[in-house]
């Protein structure tokens, strides 16, 4: 596996583990449709979140919230459309951003962005 997708899979299992100790329900992790994917879909107080996770070791290409882009959430927007067709009994939702920063040998920083539209 490329560094870049073990460093993604590390960034979302920390994810997993944030929403997990927020109270969130974890129903998917890297949910696929075609080419689309998104990182994690929880629940959380009746709402359904749609979660784009970016992590970054180091500060060399920005800040990980800067790499999603009008592009990316438009791909996001279209999985949740999938993902609500096969479920529709989802009615409330939303699109939350959460990047992690982690320079080697710190503890992770997570920094949430609720209710995003680009």
């Amino acid at each position: 596996m490329a560094a870049h997708n073990e460093s993604g899979r590390a960034g979302e299992a920390l994810a997993r583990t944030y929403f997990q100790q927020l109270g969130y329900t974890i129903l998917h992790s890297n949910w696929r449709f075609g080419h689309l994917e998104v990182d994690v879909i929880a629940e959380h107080g009746g709402m359904l979140h749609f979660i784009e996770v970016k992590y970054r070791s180091g500060g060399q290409y920005g800040p990980p919230e800067s790499a999603v882009n009008r592009q990316k959430f438009n791909y996001l927007a279209r999985a949740a459309a999938a993902f609500l067709e096969k479920h529709p009994q989802y009615r409330d939702l939303r699109f939350d951003i959460l990047a992690i920063r982690q320079p080697a040998g710190a503890e992770p920083e997570y920094f949430l962005i609720e209710d995003v539209f680009l």
